[in-house]
């Protein structure tokens, strides 16, 4: 089977070698950009499976390269940049992206970011509108409407099981208050992130063994939430 193909948009030469040097390691195949506009090019000719991109890009910046290749594509995007502040993050995930690295970073929590990423790939492909969703000793069962948590039937109000069902539909993906909110009431008024998170700590006491160490939705502090696959 042909490894995946990576798009890496970097500007920095060092950054960008030690990155391709790293996924040639993995024999991962990829192709590079070094401006915003040949990211989108590159991604429009060669399809790529993944894309790492930097922001900070001399000629576009990166969240209108974001923007710009989720007008026609759905490829993952992994950003992978300097700006560590909230409105960043939110910003580039708002837009499309997919998950967010902070440099500088470690070689191993690239690698592993890519493999969750390829494993929602894989996952999406094989239970594409499954009637169940599994991770752990957690099973949504969208047909009947029902969740279990370790075995056991949890009941849930319907803006909860609204809120479960679109986090494990992009298990995976970091989600933004603002998309959730969007999602689930149609609008991201501060009263309404309150709201989200008063109906997450309800929701997490029901699915988590230890809603104080939740293991299936993972908090991004000032960002969103992330369901994990376990």
């Amino acid at each position: 089977m042909e490894k995946p193909l990576i798009l890496v948009v970097e500007d920095d030469s060092a950054v960008r070698n030690l990155i391709t040097t790293t996924l040639r390691t993995q024999d991962y195949r990829y192709q590079t950009a070094s401006g915003g506009e040949a990211a989108v090019a590159e991604a429009a000719s060669h399809n790529p499976d993944v894309i790492l991109l930097d922001l900070g890009l001399p000629d576009l910046d990166g969240v209108e390269v974001i923007r710009r290749i989720r007008s026609w594509s759905k490829t993952p995007i992994i950003v992978i940049s300097a700006r560590s502040e909230d409105t960043d993050k939110i910003d580039a995930l708002d837009a499309g992206a997919d998950d967010y690295l902070t440099k500088p970073f470690s070689v191993e929590e690239l690698l592993a970011r890519l493999r969750v990423t390829f494993r929602r790939l894989r996952d999406a492909g094989e239970t594409s509108q499954s009637a169940v969703f599994s991770s752990g000793g957690l099973k949504i069962d969208y047909a009947n409407g029902c969740v279990y948590a370790e075995g056991k039937e949890v009941h849930l109000t319907p803006i909860e099981y609204r809120l479960l069902c679109l986090l494990a539909r992009n298990a995976g993906k970091v989600l933004t208050h603002t998309y959730i909110t969007n999602e689930i009431w149609g609008n991201a008024w501060d009263n309404t992130v309150a709201s989200l998170r008063v109906f997450m700590a309800t929701l997490r006491k029901k699915i988590e063994e230890n809603p104080s160490e939740p293991k299936y939705i993972q908090t991004h502090v000032g960002v969103g939430y992330r369901m994990m696959k376990i």
